[in-house]
């Protein structure tokens, strides 16, 4: 990783030079047409190369760059058609890879978090990285007491990077508005940053993955990893097999993929009840589809404690939405702070909860790549809904990253284009959204 650019100053200068490359293509291979009639509007032929430069960049500097990119990779099932191929593979890949970490640097953290004796709490330690994240990487090994286990690690310099990446990338933010309309992407980073320092720190996402562990002990849908050791930098689990749910989405079966749908499904919604908390990192590289038919959840170094569960403002929103009366949404959305000076239209505040709620009216809905797109389509009409919306409409910080992940969960379902029981499974888990059909 000698060649990995670690300081802040030679990081951010490979951020900042995103939009001067992209300009510099579009001037030498399609002169001033191909830079489109809108702020950051890329022509469809430039989204290739955007999708090469912005995406190896990101995927090359690791930390916030890589997460902000893991992020985005959930949305990609609703962006356009004309930038959707040339940017999966690269999403993708952003989900899972990265350069490893050099086994002299690796040796160097263990001696320090686990202490120079570290090797004999090991009845074997793999030198060669398994597995990469947005600021650590993942060592297969056996525990003293035989079991198969997971090691993470974080990178040297992790924090340091992490937030000078997501302090230039929110600078950054125009550059991904055409490829993934009605996202708010500058929203996504700020709330990233403000979650960093948590993920930082292992100990706490031990700490946390202890309770999803406990709630979930011996369930036959879901399964999370114990914790056999922690430290700040360094995270010690129970090793589980199986195939993540980017790679069922790209060569699974529609049976696997329906299973996986699913239990993602499940999951998304049982946590607040039965872990009192909500897994806050979900993209497709997080969990995985395992050969007993369970669905494995991995990294929890982000969440959200909900100890009442799901905010009854959030409950009372989808019920309303749900029967179909706009006029007292408008009216609860407006006292919860959801609403701008300007107010908002009726139809404008069906159409926010629209993806979360049009899967409720049938017993099994078929998410899909199409159906994603019409829904992203409503917010990427800069000269219609969106213009009237975006002066009017605010998000609560407190339910910023809820919101974020009940809509990365909808964009996993459409990458997997499940079909999933999905109103039997939020109607067991929330009834209180249905409204009385007695």
């Amino acid at each position: 990783m000698s060649d990995l650019p670690r300081t802040s100053s030679r990081r951010a200068a490979r951020l900042a030079g995103l939009p001067l490359g992209i300009a510099g293509r579009a001037a030498g291979s399609l002169g001033r047409r191909a830079l489109g009639r809108g702020d950051g509007d890329l022509s469809e032929e430039l989204a290739d190369q955007a999708a090469e430069q912005v995406f190896a960049v990101l995927g090359e500097l690791k930390g916030g760059a890589m997460k902000v990119g893991q992020a985005l990779s959930v949305f990609e099932a609703g962006m356009p058609d004309k930038y959707a191929e040339p940017f999966r593979e690269a999403l993708t890949k952003l989900q899972a890879e990265a350069p490893p970490m050099p086994a002299a640097e690796v040796e160097r953290v263990l001696d320090t978090q686990l202490g120079l004796r570290w090797r004999e709490r090991f009845a074997e330690f793999d030198g060669d990285a398994a597995a990469a994240a947005s600021i650590g990487q993942v060592h297969r090994a056996v525990w003293s007491d035989g079991r198969e286990v997971a090691v993470k690690i974080q990178y040297p310099g992790a924090d340091e990077a992490l937030r000078s990446d997501l302090r230039q990338l929110r600078r950054l933010a125009p550059l991904f508005r055409p490829l993934n309309p009605g996202t708010d992407i500058r929203g996504i980073i700020d709330e990233l940053y403000d979650s960093t320092v948590s993920e930082l720190d292992y100990r706490a996402e031990a700490d946390t993955q202890r309770v999803f562990s406990a709630a979930y002990r011996d369930d036959r849908l879901v399964r999370v990893p114990s914790v056999l050791a922690s430290s700040p930098k360094v995270l010690v689990t129970e090793w589980v097999d199986g195939r993540a749910l980017s790679r069922i989405s790209s060569d699974g079966t529609p049976a696997e993929r329906n299973r996986a749908g699913e239990l993602l499904t499940e999951f998304q919604f049982s946590s607040p009840t039965r872990a009192r908390m909500m897994h806050g990192d979900p993209h497709p590289g997080n969990f995985l589809l395992a050969d007993d038919g369970r669905l494995v959840v991995l990294d929890f170094g982000a969440s959200i404690p909900l100890p009442e569960g799901v905010p009854e403002v959030l409950t009372s929103m989808m019920r309303l939405a749900l029967a179909g009366d706009s006029d007292e949404l408008v009216r609860l959305m407006t006292r919860a702070g959801y609403v701008g000076r300007n107010g908002l239209d009726p139809a404008d505040a069906m159409a926010f909860l629209n993806p979360f709620i049009e899967p409720m009216r049938e017993p099994v809905f078929h998410f899909s790549r199409a159906w994603m797109q019409s829904i992203m389509s409503v917010y990427g009409d800069v000269s219609g809904r969106e213009f009237r919306t975006s002066r009017s409409f605010t998000l609560p910080r407190e339910y910023v990253l809820i919101h974020r992940v009940l809509s990365a969960s909808v964009g996993m379902l459409c990458q997997l284009e499940a079909s999933a029981p999905y109103r039997e499974i939020v109607q067991r888990w929330m009834p209180e959204i249905f409204p009385d059909e007695g």
